[in-house]
């Protein structure tokens, strides 16, 4: 065997609070906020005089977790346009399994969340959408009906 599992995914934000709130709200949870630098950082994503803050959340399962890091410096740079469109080369979203995804989305909306298209049914088995959050992260959510 190759791999194991999937570890996690990194997204870099500007506003590490807020995007921790948003993922907190959409019910994962916050494992460890630290500060990280050193050579051995600078080594791994090859960049010098790295100093940021990373966050680490999980799925109530424990099987997914997503790590968010702001960079203190070097400062982060956008690599594409704000609120990049679904077709946009590279990671385009996140997706969860939710119970009641219109609980999910109204409550996501006080955090500042909208959707990206409509909450649209595919046939008889699930009822999906987009949601942008903070800093343009978009989120699919998926409730399956049968």
């Amino acid at each position: 065997m190759t791999i194991q599992r999937m570890d996690n995914v990194l997204i870099v934000v500007d506003d590490l609070d807020a995007v921790i709130a948003f993922f907190i709200e959409l019910g994962m949870e916050l494992e460890g906020k630290a500060p990280v630098e050193g050579r051995w950082v600078e080594r791994v994503i090859g960049i010098d005089d790295v100093r940021q803050d990373i966050a680490m959340l999980r799925t109530p399962d424990g099987h997914g977790r997503i790590e968010l890091a702001m960079f203190h410096t070097p400062k982060a740079i956008s690599a594409e346009p704000k609120d990049a469109p679904a077709n946009t080369l590279g990671i385009r979203r996140i997706m969860f399994a939710v119970d009641d995804i219109e609980d999910v989305v109204a409550r996501l909306r006080t955090h500042g969340a909208e959707l990206v298209g409509e909450l649209a049914q595919y046939e008889d088995s699930y009822r999906l959408c987009y949601v942008r959050g903070p800093e343009g992260i978009i989120v699919g959510l998926a409730e399956q009906l049968s």
